[in-house]
């Protein structure tokens, strides 16, 4: 299948069950960390992902300004445990903020990243704006990517 875009509307029963299961089992399971995974904002987000023979192994949520923070969000970002090691993370950020940019056109884009993947954050131009603080049991610090983090064209295919 590749790589694809929905909207919480476009989601069929099962795809939409594949994405929550997915995000449940490593946020939640794997990591060891219960917390709000439902939380009412999924309807108003863009969803990437990418599959291969009908099972989900790359995920992310494109949230637009407003509903979380006043400028676009990356959340949920997510490999399957099986998939790891083949360069999907990458080309999953590559792809959420090229989406971001050319549909929303944004001054900035946030995320709230663990704080073990800020250096892959900061590959991508995003800058920690936070000290690291507990959430959910796991360090996370607040990163922020801006319009002069991007050179021109840099993640456009």
């Amino acid at each position: 299948m590749g790589w694809s875009i929905h909207t919480f509307e476009e989601f069929t029963l099962e795809k939409l069950y594949a994405c929550l299961k997915l995000r449940v089992d490593v946020f939640i399971v794997e990591q060891g960390s219960p917390y709000e995974e439902i939380d009412d904002r999924d309807q108003a987000s863009m969803h990437l992902l990418y599959e291969e023979e009908g099972k989900i192994l790359a995920y992310a949520r494109l949230v637009p300004a407003g509903v979380k923070y006043d400028s676009p969000s990356i959340g949920r970002v997510i490999v399957h445990p099986d998939a790891r090691g083949r360069g999907f993370a990458k080309h999953l950020m590559e792809r959420s903020l090229t989406y971001i940019q050319e549909e929303w056109n944004p001054e900035a884009i946030q995320l709230q990243g663990q704080t073990y993947l800020e250096k892959f954050y900061q590959s991508f131009g995003f800058e920690t704006v936070s000290a690291p603080y507990d959430e959910d049991g796991i360090p996370h610090v607040d990163m922020k990517f801006s319009n002069s983090s991007r050179r021109s064209g840099e993640f456009l295919e």
